[in-house]
């Protein structure tokens, strides 16, 4: 799980920096990466629900 959430994290930072220069600069395929970016995180966050849940058990 320690391996997972490290990934998150880098790919979080990556999301936040595409947000920043879709918004600030308006930067069109900075928006395009943030979006695939948000569908990457949504999918490591499941399998962390998934594996804390069992760990919990």
């Amino acid at each position: 799980m320690g391996n997972l959430v490290g990934t998150f994290k880098e790919d979080f930072d990556a999301f936040l920096k595409d947000v920043t220069a879709q918004e600030e600069k308006g930067n069109k395929a900075a928006g395009t990466r943030a979006r695939k970016a948000s569908l990457d995180l949504e999918k490591k966050l499941k399998q962390f629900r998934k594996d804390s849940l069992a760990a919990a058990k």
